[in-house]
C-alpha cells in the first residue's frame, strides 16, 4: 500500500511498532534528521514531494506542519495557523502549500505540505470529499478557498486545468487524534471515499496518530511509554480495521503545542514519520 519493497542502497527504515526499545528511536533521531536534510528527489520530473494532510477538525494537521518546521529549524516555529484543541470549526479555509526554509537563505527543502479544511460529519460542512480528490490530481490551485456547500469546478478560478507532476499529491496522510472518541460513521465513510480514490491513483497513504501525550497519563508523563499504551494500540487497531490500512503505516506523534523548547523524544517521533513520508513519496514519483 504505497511504499513497496525497499530499494537497493536505501537506508533501512525502522517503523514504529509496539515494544520497540525507546533507545532505538532516540538514536535514530540524528540519522533521520541527516537523511531528511540530505534528501533530493530521485528524478528531475519533480522538484519536491507533495504531502497532503487531511482529517477531522482539530486533529492536528496544521500543528504537525509547524512541528516539522520546528524540528528542521532547530527552534520553535509556528508557520501554519493553529486552532484551539476544543475548536469545533476548521481554522484552515484555503488550500495552502507550506514550504520549509533551509539554513541557507533562499533555499527550501524538496518536500512540501498541503493543509486543507477539516472533515466534518454533516453534509455541507467542512472540506468536500470531491475537493480532496481534485487536490490529489493537482487540480486545486494554491490559495483556493474551500466552499463546504459547493465543490470546485473547471470554471472556477481556483481550478488548475493542466496540473504538472509537481502539482499532484505524492503522499496522502490521514491525521487523527488519539484523544478523541471513535470516528463517526459519516466521517469514516468520507475517509473511505478519499482512500479509495487515492488507491485508484496508486498514491501511498499513511496515518498520523496525534496527541498521544493526552491519550493516557503514563504517556503524558513519559513519551517512552508510547509503545506500551494499550489505549493507543487499540485506537490504531480500530482505525486499521475500519480503513484497511496496515499497522506498519501508522505513526504515533506528539506535536509541539505548549512547549517553549525542543525535545529529543518528540523530535524522534516526528522525524520517523517524516522520513517515511519522503520515501513513500519518492517511490511514487518514480512510478509517475
Amino acid at each position: 500500500m504505497g511504499g513497496g519493497e525497499s530499494k537497493p542502497g536505501k537506508i533501512l527504515i525502522i517503523v514504529p511498532v509496539f515494544n520497540v526499545p525507546h533507545v532505538v528511536v532516540t538514536e535514530n533521531k540524528w540519522k533521520d534528521l541527516q537523511y531528511v536534510k540530505n534528501y533530493q528527489p530521485q528524478t528531475k520530473a519533480v522538484s519536491h514531494v507533495r504531502v497532503l494532510l487531511y482529517g477531522p477538525v482539530g486533529a492536528g494537521k496544521s500543528s504537525f506542519i509547524s512541528s516539522v518546521t520546528s524540528v528542521l529549524r532547530g527552534r520553535m516555529a509556528n508557520v501554519a495557523l493553529v486552532g484551539a484543541n476544543n475548536a469545533d470549526q476548521s481554522i484552515t479555509k484555503h488550500y495552502k502549500t507550506h514550504k520549509i526554509k533551509k539554513e541557507v537563505r533562499g533555499n527550501f527543502y524538496p518536500f512540501v505540505f498541503n493543509d486543507i479544511m477539516g472533515l466534518e460529519e454533516k453534509t455541507g460542512q467542512g472540506v468536500s470529499v470531491e475537493d480532496i480528490k481534485l487536490a490529489l490530481k493537482g487540480h486545486v490551485k494554491d490559495g483556493y478557498k474551500f466552499n463546504p456547500v459547493s465543490s470546485l469546478t473547471p470554471e472556477d478560478p481556483g481550478y488548475n486545468s493542466s496540473p504538472s507532476p509537481d502539482d499532484r499529491v505524492h503522499v496522502l496522510v490521514w491525521v487523527c487524534s488519539a484523544n478523541t472518541p471513535n470516528v463517526t460513521p459519516a466521517i469514516l465513510q468520507k475517509m473511505r471515499d478519499v482512500r479509495e480514490a487515492a488507491s485508484d491513483m496508486n498514491i501511498p497513504q499513511l496515518v498520523l496518530v496525534t496527541k498521544v501525550d493526552e491519550a493516557c497519563a503514563e504517556t503524558e508523563k513519559d513519551l517512552k511509554n508510547i509503545y506500551k499504551s494499550k489505549h493507543l494500540k487499540k485506537k490504531m487497531s480500530d482505525i486499521s480495521s475500519a480503513l484497511g490500512v496496515p499497522l506498519n503505516c501508522f505513526f504515533p506523534v506528539k506535536n509541539y503545542s505548549k512547549e517553549i523548547s525542543l525535545n529529543d523524544d518528540v523530535d524522534s517521533l516526528i522525524l520517523s514519520a517524516l522520513r517515511v513520508m519522503i520515501d513513500f513519496g519518492d517511490d511514487f514519483i518514480e512510478t509517475m
